[in-house]
Order: structure tokens, then C-alpha cells, then sequence
């Protein structure tokens, strides 16, 4: 970043040295999302922890326990309750109590004891519930670091540059991921793996638990020594746990009546985001079962797909401060949807790198503009309310991209066809987020865009 940046609270401006140790959160936050949730430990837990659930004939091709699986699935789907119940009230009180940093650094420092406690689960299927518990607690504290994180967008930018800022934070977490996967694929699990750590008893996989781990720890630590607390409530004003929730209620009542187009941008962007993770979510399984990739190939257009996604992110931050952070959302959503009809009717992997690739390019811009609209939508002091709110949409409606994928399939008996359940939800997004109007920030009164 290029720019001293001025914080919501009235202190003194960001620098860019608080702007990148806010951006390395995000790069850090690629072990538990990345390495243990997506790419490696979940697939440790369904291959080789819980393979003694199921019988040999009842393993899937890959060698996973579909019984494995679904516990895994009912795991997080708890871990997601449990977010969409308290993310908004942890998110208020961390405003009120002036403690977001301090609640960025309990969160992600239980994160990481959940994530280093994995090293101790042995492929053994008496250890299974043990790392699904440790899963699922990371999920949520995760999550709630997640809404401080957001929340403290608007303390290290101005109205002027906040797209650029969050659209910086979102590549950095898709950059940390690439470099991290790549270290524990060279280092742990390839077949010549340069760290030596031996394979018996699954130990070289449990060691990239630890390693996760010491990443998370380290790059938690720039944001909590740079980036300064903001002022909270007088503590004779602070409510207690039960009152934070009456207050909540309120608050949405309020938003509804007073604050229609914010609760109208919360519902779209929970459908729209629940359309981008399925991308993510379902894009290697397509890969393999449509388009002729082997396992191998999949890694590396992973890779590629987090280096197209994060330049577009950069790029689109640029036009987000602009034109607007709502044209930014549409035009990225329009492209995914031509993108994704496109491959519909193609086949081979050459076809599948092009117009994957692009169909990526979008899902970065989508996803840092959507946070810079609702943090320009924000009342100064309530971000964190307001993120948690995100997060509770996001959750409440995160079935939709997965079940109507599993339905398309089902109906069309083809893989292919759960594209159009994927495409559909990003398409209701597109159209619940059309009538929404475009922010006028709330420390300038400026509408943003055109």
C-alpha cells in the first residue's frame, strides 16, 4: 500500500506498516483454513482416521469412509450453528468492550492450540472424535477472529482506499495459502518429501498440524503489536451476555426498519457467498469426474486458481475505491455466470484450465467487495456487530450451493449438471443484490460509486 490510512476511532493515521500486519492475519489464517479444513487434515481424518468406521467394500474409490465423511459434515455443520448463534454477540460485545485486537488475539490463539492438539490424533478410528472436536472448536474460534479481523478493516483504511486495503488482506490470505501448501506438500507428504519426517503412524501428516500451527502463531503476531485497540463503551454502559442478545434483537429490528438496503445486502451477499464457496468447494471434484484431471493435476491448478483469484482481488480493489463496490460484486458475478455456462458445454482438461481459471478470476473481486461494502455500510463503532451478522447470514443459508448441487446431479445423473445448482445460487444473489443501493458511507456521506 502506498498511502498513510486514517483510522474510524479519531487516532492517529494507519501506516502501511499497520495496513501489512493487518494483511498478514489474512496470509496466516491459510493454516487452519487451507491446510487443515480444505486440503490435508480433512482428508486425513475421512482416509485414515476414521477408515475403521467402514467396512472394505463400503470405501469409496479414493479410499474414504463415506460414515468417516459424514461425521466430519455433522462436526462442522455444529461448528457452524454455534457461529451463526454467537457471532454477532461476540462481535458487539468486542465493540463495546474496546477489546477487537484482544479478541483477535484469544480467538486465534485457541486456534491454534486446537490446531496443534491434531497432532495427536493417530490414524486410528478411536481418535476420530477427538479430531473432529478439535476441528470443529478451530472452526469456530475461526470464525469469530474472522468477524474482529473484518471489523478492524476500517481502522487501517479511509473511505478513499478501503477497497484497495481489504482487496490487499484478501490476496495475502490466498497467497498464504498457496505458499503453504506447497511447504507441506515439498516438506511432509510428497514421496520425497525434504523434511524427513517419518510416515509411520501417520506422523509426518500430524507434524503439518504442528507446523500449521507455528504459522498461524507467527503471522497472528504483527497485527496485535501494530495495529492499536479502539475506544469502547464506558463500562457502567456495557451489557451483560444475556442483555447483548436483547440488544441484538433491537439493533436487527432497527436495521430492518430504518436500514432496509443493509439487511437487503446481508441476505444477497449470504446467497452470492454461499455460491463462491461452492466453486472452491466442488471445483476439484468437477476437475476429476468431468474434465480428466488425476489428483496431481488438481494440486497444481489449485495453485493456479489462488494466484488468479488473488491478483484479481488486487486489481479489483482498485476500481472498488473507483467506481463502487456493488458494480465491482456484479460485474464479477455476471462474468462467473457466463463462465460457468460456458463450462457447461466444454470438455478436456485445456478447456477446463482456460475458462476455470477465469471463472477464479472473478471469485477474489467478488468476495473483497463484498466486505468492503458492508464495512463502508457500518456505523463507526458497530463494525463488529455487523460482521457478525455476516457471518450468521452466511452460515444461515450455507446449505443451499451444496444441496442444490447434490440435486442437480441427482436428477441429471451427471457431475456436470451440479454446475447449474452452483450457478443458480450465484444467479438469486445477482438478483437480491441489483435492487440494493449502493453504500453512502457512513463517515463521509458520500455515495459510493456510480
Amino acid at each position: 500500500m502506498t498511502e498513510s490510512t486514517r483510522p474510524t476511532s479519531g487516532a492517529a493515521p494507519a501506516t502501511r506498516g499497520q495496513v501489512a500486519a493487518w494483511a498478514i492475519w489474512d496470509w496466516g489464517s491459510a493454516a487452519f483454513n487451507a491446510v487443515i479444513v480444505t486440503f490435508v487434515f480433512s482428508v486425513y481424518l475421512t482416509n485414515s482416521v476414521g477408515k475403521g468406521l467402514c467396512t472394505p467394500s463400503q470405501l469409496t474409490e479414493d479410499g474414504a469412509c463415506p460414515a468417516a465423511s459424514s461425521w466430519l459434515g455433522y462436526a462442522l455443520g455444529i461448528a457452524g450453528f454455534f457461529i451463526a448463534v454467537l457471532a454477532p454477540v461476540t462481535g458487539q460485545r468486542a465493540d463495546a468492550g474496546g477489546h477487537r485486537r484482544l479478541s483477535l488475539g484469544v480467538f486465534t490463539g485457541v486456534a491454534v492450540l486446537a490446531t496443534a492438539g491434531l497432532f495427536f490424533v493417530k490414524p486410528h478410528d478411536s481418535y476420530l472424535w477427538y479430531g473432529l472436536l478439535l476441528m470443529g472448536i478451530g472452526s469456530v474460534v475461526m470464525e469469530f477472529a474472522g468477524v474482529s479481523y473484518n471489523a478492524m478493516l476500517r481502522q487501517v483504511s479511509t473511505p478513499e482506499n478501503i477497497g484497495r486495503v481489504s482487496g490487499f488482506g484478501w490476496s495475502m490470505g490466498y497467497f498464504g495459502g498457496i505458499v503453504l501448501l506447497l511447504v507441506c506438500y515439498v516438506g511432509f507428504i510428497s514421496d520425497s518429501a525434504v523434511f524427513g519426517v517419518p510416515t509411520d503412524e501417520s506422523l509426518n501428516i500430524r507434524a503439518v498440524a504442528l507446523f500449521a500451527a507455528a504459522w498461524l502463531t507467527i503471522f497472528a503476531i504483527p497485527v496485535l503489536l501494530k495495529v492499536p485497540e479502539v475506544p469502547g463503551v464506558p463500562p457502567e454502559a456495557r451489557l451483560g451476555f444475556l442483555a447483548s442478545y436483547r440488544k441484538l434483537f433491537r439493533d436487527i429490528g432497527a436495521l430492518i426498519r430504518t436500514e432496509r438496503h443493509t439487511a437487503y445486502f446481508l441476505l444477497a451477499s449470504a446467497l452470492f457467498r454461499d455460491g463462491l464457496a461452492g466453486v472452491f468447494t466442488f471445483g476439484a471434484v468437477l476437475a476429476v469426474q468431468v474434465y480428466g484431471f488425476n489428483p496431481g493435476d488438481v494440486l497444481i491448478f489449485g495453485v493456479a486458481a489462488n494466484v488468479v483469484s488473488a491478483l484479481g482481488a488486487v486489481t479489483a480493489g482498485r476500481f472498488d475505491d473507483r467506481i463502487g463496490p456493488k458494480t465491482v460484486i456484479t460485474v464479477s458475478l455476471v462474468g462467473m455466470l457466463a463462465t460457468g455456462i460456458v463450462l457447461l458445454f466444454v470438455s478436456g482438461q485445456g478447456m477446463f484450465w482456460i475458462f476455470g481459471l477465469i471463472l477464479c478470476l472473478f471469485v477474489g473481486p467478488a468476495q473483497s467487495s463484498s466486505r468492503t461494502f458492508l464495512a463502508r455500510l457500518a456505523r463507526p463503532g458497530a463494525e463488529g456487530e455487523l460482521f457478525g451478522l455476516y457471518a450468521t447470514t452466511g452460515r444461515a443459508v450455507s446449505f443451499l450451493a451444496p444441496a442444490l448441487f447434490g440435486a442437480f446431479v441427482a436428477v441429471f445423473h451427471a457431475n456436470r449438471a451440479g454446475i447449474v445448482g452452483i450457478l443458480l445460487v450465484l444467479a438469486v444473489g445477482l438478483v437480491a443484490l441489483l435492487p440494493v443501493r449502493r453504500p453512502v458511507d457512513t463517515l463521509t456521506g458520500v455515495t459510493i460509486g456510480r
